[in-house]
């Protein structure tokens, strides 16, 4: 029922095969692949602009009578819940037994994990150099490999046995506590931490406590090398292997929702799922970036990272936070390259904000703030003008002077990006008739904010979208962002503008919340 069947083997370049296999795809295609390697080569996939369906979903597929459907009402039907236009479905079984025979006007992908098929093995033996070098060599590896699994651990040379931990004890203090390093259950790794950025989020925490997690240890924008891993430990989120002196970052904790996996994050916001630096305490502390070291448990999100310098590791996370807020105001149809957006809020957010609308292609940029250092720095990001508020009273004066700087036009879309209400009442004036906005400026409860509904929005016939941390594609997609962002030369690492050791973490956030810099990082000694 398939009108073509792949073998990919070991030796295959996955992400060239995806690109193979997605091109001009109209109809069902079977992959079959090494168990091993399927992950990654869905990862790609997804790249390629593939939609990676449940098991549920995939039953309700290809249990669709009309054949005839097109790929957007096949997601329909699916109860698919995505913001993203998809060029074909991505379907994974893991045994022969679990295939799915049908065929559609549109591109579905059968990923097979399947290795026991005669007929695949003919395929793939008919792939393999089996002299007798190869054979002597792939002996010595499996013996290799044996060795090493026996092992309850992989480590790198001697580790301490403790390690420090800022912990914040109080509103407003940190105390540098020393604890032991725990033993590795078989699913855990030990990060030797390198640096963290400090978030509004600990700001919120440090100042004022509002999710009541006192004692614990922060820090979530951090990044650091593997230095130990329990022996079931072999390969990333994203499919990558891990080795003993990767650099990594990691992500949310999914242990209560086994559901949620790397692929199917497309569709849901991981807000509501753990993270390291915002855990309450536990018997083993080391729960937070700020710190010597990191224990990741089973079940963590984590990201092999190491074609990343240190600087753009520490920025992945804000980043990703504008990655998702762009795609989901891409999702409103009105953002495009020709797009006039304006950017309201030049601290880290909103300067980040500017790097990736630019690195899209949109030139078009207005950077609205209070700090002329800021707006100046906007310019470097790539914004083409700014307006500075503080020299404008009221709120119609500043649109005013928005629409100046558009050269008579009010913007398409706009990026919200203060945690300021006055600021959210302000922004709508500064959009078009049937422009756009996103608002993503209120990570914590903010207060109120005053509009007028008639004019503001019903007569303006806006479309609005909120934007809320990011979801894990969102995440892994940042590592490109940032690659391309340094490519045509905008100048990310310049947002980290502090640096502090862990000793002085209670300085480093009173620079912080004084507003002294941009982006205020820890950075361990190495």
């Amino acid at each position: 029922m398939y009108d073509e069947i792949k073998v990919i083997g070991s030796s295959h370049n996955l992400s060239e095969k995806a690109k193979e296999t997605a091109h001009g795809i109209n109809s069902a295609v079977e992959v079959v692949i090494d168990k091993a390697k399927a992950d990654e080569f869905i990862y790609y996939l997804i790249n390629e602009g593939g939609y990676l369906a449940s098991k549920k979903e995939a039953d309700k597929l290809f249990s669709i009578s009309n054949s005839r459907m097109d790929i957007k009402a096949a997601l329909y039907e699916m109860g698919a819940v995505t913001h993203k236009n998809h060029s074909f479905i991505i379907c994974k079984a893991d045994t022969e037994t679990g295939r799915y025979k049908k065929n559609f006007g549109f591109g579905v992908v059968m990923v097979l994990t399947d290795g026991t098929n005669p007929k695949n093995m003919k395929d793939r033996r008919e792939t393999m150099d089996i002299s007798q070098d190869n054979i002597s060599k792939i002996v010595k590896q499996v013996l290799s490999e044996l060795d090493s699994g026996a092992k309850p651990t992989k480590s790198a040379g001697e580790i301490p046995k403790t390690s420090r931990a800022a912990m914040l004890t109080k509103l407003e203090n940190y105390e540098i506590k020393e604890f032991p390093i725990p033993e590795l259950g078989d699913d855990d790794i030990l990060v030797k931490v390198e640096g963290c950025g400090i978030c509004g989020t600990d700001a919120h925490e440090f100042k004022r406590d509002p999710f009541g997690l006192i004692p614990l240890v922060l820090g979530h924008e951090g990044t650091g090398e593997i230095v130990k891993m329990g022996k079931n430990v072999k390969k990333d989120s994203a499919g990558k292997p891990l080795n003993i002196g990767d650099k990594v970052v990691t992500c949310m904790i999914f242990k209560d929702n086994p559901d949620i996996t790397m692929f199917d994050l497309n569709k849901q916001n991981v807000g509501g799922a753990d993270v390291y630096g915002l855990l309450p305490d536990d018997d083993i502390h080391l729960n937070g970036w700020f710190s010597d070291y990191l224990v990741v448990r089973g079940g963590s999100t984590i990201f092999n990272v190491s074609d990343l310098d240190l600087e753009s590791r520490i920025l992945i996370e804000p980043c990703a936070v504008l990655i998702h807020a762009v795609e989901r105001a891409k999702s409103t149809g009105i953002l495009r390259f020709n797009s006039r957006v304006a950017v309201q809020g030049c601290g880290p957010i909103g300067l980040i904000c500017i790097a990736v609308l630019r690195t899209m292609g949109i030139e078009n940029i207005v950077a609205i703030d209070g700090q002329q250092k800021r707006l100046d720095f906007a310019k470097e990001m790539g914004a083409t003008k700014s307006v500075n508020f503080t020299e404008y009273k009221g709120a119609e004066e500043l649109a005013n002077a928005v629409k100046d700087a558009f050269g008579g036009y009010l913007a398409d879309f706009a990026f919200q990006c203060t945690g300021n209400p006055h600021a959210h009442s302000n922004i709508y004036k500064f959009v078009r008739n049937g422009g756009g906005l996103c608002e993503l400026g209120f990570f914590i409860n903010g207060g109120d904010a005053t509009i007028n509904p008639h004019f503001d929005i019903c007569a303006k016939e806006l479309t609005m979208v909120g934007s809320w941390v990011y979801t894990l594609r969102d995440y892994a997609t940042t590592f490109d962002f940032l690659k391309r962002a340094k490519g045509i030369g905008l100048p990310m690492s310049k947002l980290i503008t502090h640096k502090f050791p862990l000793s002085e973490i209670n300085e480093a956030h009173r620079t912080n919340l004084r507003m002294e810099g941009l982006k205020i990082a820890i950075i361990n000694e190495r």
